[in-house]
């Protein structure tokens, strides 16, 4: 596998260099105006997309730009799986949202995150009828069983526990398919992490147990028994575990002796993948280097769509830069 991304890693190269730097993250927090942001914005990939008015569709524009990266991806990489293990998370979003749309005869559309490969009228109509010739049987399999549910319960939440227990699942069984220690490694402290925050929710939110072993995976390396005999024990508990365990150094910042503070949990989660991914940095061959280009676009654009709406809502440069994620290491 190794040798077969001999050819594709010049071109990530060169895509790298693409990246915004953090000079120019930078320059864009401290824009006084959208019309200086447009101005350093102009040279960049993102040139392309500063119409009048700019700042009110840059989402839309963001997405597109998605797409078209992962596009150009598909077309060169010997395995798009790997591609999919890393905008997994987009479908199971566009699974949650179109599926609530269609139990609740709402239009959810807006919502949808282009994840390179299935197309909301795919997963639509997969959704309507249970069926479909072009999704994968997995996550037909997944659609199916929160049919069978919404049968029996009309309760939406259940639509998110079991999307989530798919997509950490295969998540977990694609790494694996790829045969690369080092992805698998960071799939299973993402699940880890994963599996921490929801451990957490479920106490705050006085969940039971079998709620709790639902959603919780069992494919992350601290043991989901271990996490479940919390569920009847205190937060601060639980926190005191989290800080003598092997996340100590990582979550730490985001733990009091009594609380825990999601949204910096959250930017501190998606950091540490950053990390991990930097050493692809220093790797010619296999495929981490298109992992951690991955990470770093999405990582880009996540960043950009924060001090677009950021600024366009009033927050302020300071609240701007404690949501934002760390950028990749150019």
């Amino acid at each position: 596998m190794n040798n077969s991304y001999h050819t594709v890693n010049p071109i990530i190269r060169i895509k790298e260099n693409e990246l915004l730097s953090k000079d120019t993250f930078e320059q864009l927090i401290q824009a006084p105006n959208f019309e200086k942001v447009a101005e350093i914005l102009a040279p960049t990939v993102y040139g392309k997309y500063l119409g009048e008015n700019f700042q009110y569709d840059f989402e839309k524009s963001l997405n597109q730009e998605l797409v078209q990266t992962y596009g150009e991806l598909i077309e060169i990489i010997p395995n798009p799986s790997l591609i999919w293990l890393y905008t997994m998370r987009y479908t199971i979003h566009n699974l949650k949202v179109l599926t609530k749309a269609d139990k609740i005869k709402e239009n959810y559309d807006y919502l949808f995150i282009p994840d390179g490969f299935f197309t909301m009228d795919e997963l639509k109509a997969a959704i309507e009828t249970g069926e479909s010739s072009t999704l994968p049987v997995s996550v037909v399999k997944s659609i199916q069983e929160v049919r069978d549910y919404f049968e029996e319960s009309h309760i939406l939440q259940g639509i998110d526990v079991i999307y989530d227990r798919f997509y950490l699942s295969e998540q977990y069984h694609l790494a694996k398919s790829l045969k690369d220690e080092a992805i698998l490694q960071a799939i299973v402290a993402t699940i880890d992490l994963k599996n921490i925050m929801t451990t957490a929710r479920c106490l705050l939110q006085k969940r039971s147990y079998a709620f709790m072993s639902a959603v919780i995976s069992e494919y992350g390396s601290i043991d989901k028994e271990l996490l479940l005999d919390f569920s009847t024990r205190p937060l601060s508990e639980l926190i005191e575990f989290l800080l003598q365990s092997d996340y100590r150094d990582l979550i730490g910042p985001a733990l009091s002796s009594e609380e825990i503070d999601f949204s910096r949990l959250s930017v501190l989660t998606d950091n540490y993948l950053t990390t991990i991914l930097q050493v692809a940095q220093t790797q010619a061959f296999g495929p981490l280097p298109l992992l951690a280009f991955l990470n770093a676009k999405d990582i880009e654009v996540m960043n950009l769509r924060l001090i677009i709406v950021g600024k366009r809502s009033g927050f302020t440069k300071e609240a701007i830069y404690e949501r934002m994620r760390t950028l990749y290491d150019l």
